[in-house]
């Protein structure tokens, strides 16, 4: 087995949803895949397509999104690297994508054939039951997601956005995706993120200069974010 499936493999073996494969299992799993690589900006699928893989991203971040008719773009869900997406289609009777994908920086993602992973299935009870859980998981996080947009401010958001990207807790720490991204994650105008920043930084709570974020009083922003 050359270097780069060996590497291919290993990232499969640290993932959460193949960690309960065997080695002739995860070898399957390599020989059904395929390496794409994404320049940044560039479209993986575009909402509407039929579903013939699901991912997991070896190096960088991808981006889940849906484009509303008046032309604005809503960040469902950003995949960092290790994470999956797409999984819980190969379930559905007429699978199409219901987002688009694009890489938020240059990526790489392994592309793992739907179809004959669903039918490996059948062979893992373990696998089945962690992509179960990996669901459960992902829908407890909507739901929390779907009550933060509809029921909190955008202040809150913003709060809550700092506090759980901030490292081990550290004051200090950079954002990982530009702020354009951050506000459509958040369902916030970009003006609206500029001024909610600039408040917080005028109250002594948190300065934010270019990606570098200080957070200079965390009791302040925690119960921003319960507001």
């Amino acid at each position: 087995m050359s270097q780069h499936s060996g590497e291919i493999i290993s990232a499969l073996k640290q993932s959460h949803l193949f960690s309960k494969l065997s080695d002739p299992q995860l070898d399957r799993v390599y020989r059904h895949s395929r390496v794409v690589e994404l320049e940044e900006g560039q479209l993986l699928f575009n909402q509407g397509e039929k579903v013939t893989n699901f991912y997991l991203v070896l190096s960088g971040k991808m981006k889940l999104f849906r484009v509303s008719p008046d032309g604005q773009e809503k960040i469902i869900e950003i995949i960092p690297q290790g994470g999956s997406f797409a999984e819980a289609l190969m379930f559905m009777d007429r699978p199409y994508y219901p987002v688009s994908s694009a890489a938020l920086m240059d990526t790489v993602v392994l592309g793992i054939d739907a179809s004959d992973f669903k039918a490996m299935l059948s062979d893992s009870v373990d696998t089945c039951l962690l992509l179960l859980g990996e669901m459960s998981f992902r829908l407890r996080k909507l739901v929390h997601e779907i009550d933060t947009l509809t029921l909190h401010s955008g202040t809150c958001r913003v709060a809550n956005y700092l506090l759980t990207h901030a490292p081990d807790g550290r004051q200090c720490f950079d954002l990982d995706v530009a702020k354009s991204v951050i506000a459509a994650r958040l369902s916030v105008k970009p003006e609206t993120l500029s001024r909610i920043i600039r408040n917080l930084r005028v109250q002594g709570i948190v300065t934010i200069d270019g990606n570098n974020v200080t957070i200079h009083d965390s009791k302040a922003l925690k119960q921003l974010s319960l507001v």
